[in-house]
């Protein structure tokens, strides 16, 4: 039986949000190094349901431009992509000069929920794991920074969280059968996660562990290590003037009831707030 994850102290949400604040400016500054020389990252977040991935890509990007820094969440193969080589649905989100790629999940589905649901057959796994490491020797020999976090939570969290997505009408549709299934079969991932491990860690790529039993900590210390991960610098950028506005030529607009406008569902709140 999983024993449970020691919980760390909670870290205060006001000193939280200060360091991710911090944190988030140098992952703007990363940005524009990115766009200024070029360079290709390729980030990747694995993990169990619920672990805390998509709140940690959500930071990530909070102030990034999605046009240099789109996420990628692929939905399952079509037919005609079954029948592709199994990268080769990947190999085309690959970022280009100047991008940061942020796969939400990736090319280890195959590891993990192919294998343990029985997408895949034994040979396709097994033929996965040759080839794994030699599709990112390649990406990194071609100057691709390449980073794989993989986000770990004990399956008393993980079942607590599944618990708040149930009650919270807001969450729910981030919770489905395939993730409940993942409770009924803890041991298979579990060992599916080790053989994966032991067979695509290596020093080209490495795999690095965020511990998320406090989603806080997790975000800061994935953030964190990305940063200092790459070897990035300030780039100073060309500073910017706003243009003195021209004179008007004489236009004059249409009268706004002409047009069609959303209506002011504002007015209606504050309606309710006036006394009767």
């Amino acid at each position: 039986m999983t024993k449970k994850a020691k919980a760390p102290k909670r870290l205060p949400r006001e000193l939280y949000e200060a360091e991710l604040l911090r944190l988030q400016g140098q992952l703007v500054q990363l940005q524009e190094w990115v766009k200024a020389t070029g360079a290709r990252v390729v980030v990747i977040f694995e993990g169990r349901d619920a672990a805390g991935k998509g709140g940690a890509i959500k930071r990530v990007v909070e102030h990034l431009n999605p046009r240099v820094a789109p996420i990628v969440a692929l939905p399952a193969p079509t037919e005609r992509e079954r029948t592709q080589w199994y990268f080769q649905r990947y190999v085309e989100h690959l970022p280009a000069a100047g991008e940061i790629v942020l796969f939400d999940r990736s090319w280890y589905n195959r590891a993990g929920v192919e294998r343990v649901m029985g997408f895949c057959t034994p040979h396709e796994y097994t033929r996965f794991l040759r080839q794994c490491p030699i599709f990112e020797d390649l990406l990194v020999e071609d100057g691709i920074l390449l980073r794989k976090y993989w986000f770990s939570v004990s399956p008393q969290e993980q079942e607590k969280r599944f618990r708040e997505r149930v009650e919270n009408p807001l969450k729910q549709w981030k919770l489905s059968p395939m993730d409940l299934e993942s409770i009924a079969r803890w041991d298979d991932y579990s060992q599916a996660k080790d053989d994966m491990l032991v067979h695509t860690d290596t020093d080209t790529a490495p795999w690095t562990i965020v511990e998320s039993e406090d989603k806080r900590r997790a975000r800061l210390n994935m953030i964190a290590h990305l940063l200092d991960s790459i070897p990035w610098e300030p780039v100073v950028r060309a500073p910017l003037a706003i243009p003195a506005r021209p004179e008007g030529r004489g236009y004059v607009r249409p009268p706004r009831e002409l047009e069609r406008a959303v209506p002011d569902h504002a007015a209606t709140l504050l309606e309710k707030e006036e006394p009767a």
